[in-house]
């Protein structure tokens, strides 16, 4: 009777704990998984036949970071002249304008741990931004990029985040997790700020009631109770968000890419099995009690197991991404345009609907933000 219990208590939203969680991804019956989870995702989501997608641009805006991670072929050290690279305002102006053409309306802007970028060089770059493109949301760096400005220039993260939001800042990404158990991260990011780090900028940014989200990138070093913790972490977090506030809007899990990557040269590989994905989807979603939204990385996983996972708890399908670098670096190569992604929606039997960063829903306009 163990398992009906756990499932019933799942099914009832319920609050499990690190046993039953652990049970979950080690004993349940994947097909049970997935229908308890597709149950409670009709349950929570506003209109349980549409699945939302998005239209924004990923721009990098510099590609020096001193993290060391392991799984990133896009990043280069501070020595790397021939390499490096900060986007100039030309840039993103011709990047954003072919945003807007496209229907897009938000920048996803990362830009890794540049050891001579303060506070001011980001305050800046946002009221610059906002200044040029003022109906653009700016989806920006991250809960380690946040920890290292902050660190660059000598303040706590709650002033740089409240500086950050006052230039500009409308949404912290969950960039930067990949697993949260301190040996995990250790090993495959050995400088990058530390998961209490991680966690307690968040919750910085939940009592500033900013709009997060939280990922997780899975499938190198960690075990798989590593990563019900990571989970388990997330939702405990989630927990602590003032009520009312927005906390976590979404959680996106997605597969480590080994292609010519550190890892990979010291042996850890991408092994991708469509089956563990949806496994992880909806342990996700009966995991995470307190977040409503969980998004299917299209990007890393195929259109055929994104759609897979739009049965498994998933509800939504992401950005069509119009830029893509550090992942497609590492050799995921899937590509959506705004008429494949919604094609795609439909095959699985749902509806598309166009929505912002908050999942409010918009209109799909070419050429229009």
């Amino acid at each position: 009777m163990r398992g009906e219990e756990i499932f019933a208590r799942a099914l009832n939203r319920e609050r499990l704990s690190r046993e039953e969680a652990y049970w979950l991804w080690e004993e349940a019956p994947l097909e049970r998984l997935a229908i308890t989870a597709d149950q409670v995702r009709r349950a929570v989501v506003p209109n349980p036949d549409v699945v939302t997608w998005q239209i924004d641009r990923n721009v990098n805006i510099t590609n020096v970071c001193i993290s060391g991670c392991k799984f990133c072929n896009f990043h280069c050290k501070p020595h790397e002249v021939e390499r490096e690279f900060i986007t100039t305002l030309e840039e993103y102006r011709s990047k954003i304008d072919r945003m807007l053409e496209l229907g897009g309306d938000q920048l996803l802007l990362q830009g890794g741990l540049h050891p001579k970028l303060g506070v001011e060089f980001y305050e800046e770059l946002f009221r610059e931004l906002k200044r040029m493109y003022p109906m653009v949301r700016l989806h920006a760096l991250g809960a380690p990029e946040v920890a290292h400005v902050a660190k660059v220039s000598g303040i706590s993260t709650r002033q740089a985040l409240e500086r950050l939001v006052a230039a500009g800042l409308d949404s912290l990404p969950g960039a930067g997790a990949e697993i949260l158990v301190e040996r995990v991260r250790k090993y495959i990011s050995p400088a990058k700020p530390s998961v209490e780090q991680w966690l307690e900028v968040m919750h910085e940014a939940h009592q500033m009631n900013l709009p997060t989200s939280a990922t997780m990138m899975y499938g190198h070093v960690e075990t798989p109770r590593e990563r019900v913790d990571h989970l388990l972490a997330i939702r405990d977090l989630q927990a602590r968000c003032p009520e009312g506030n927005w906390g976590f809007i979404a959680f996106i899990p997605w597969i480590f890419r080994s292609d010519g990557t550190r890892l990979e040269r010291e042996g850890v590989v991408t092994n991708f099995s469509p089956l563990e994905y949806v496994r992880i989807i909806a342990v996700s979603r009966l995991i995470l009690n307190n977040i409503r939204n969980i998004q299917a990385s299209w990007l890393t996983v195929g259109k055929s197991t994104a759609q897979l996972a739009l049965h498994s708890g998933a509800n939504d399908m992401g950005s069509i991404m119009i830029e893509e670098n550090v992942v497609s670096s590492a050799g995921a190569h899937n590509s959506f345009d705004a008429e494949g992604i919604q094609k795609a929606i439909q095959e699985a039997g749902f509806e598309p609907r166009l929505r912002d960063q908050l999942y409010q829903e918009r209109v799909y306009q070419v050429g229009k933000a």
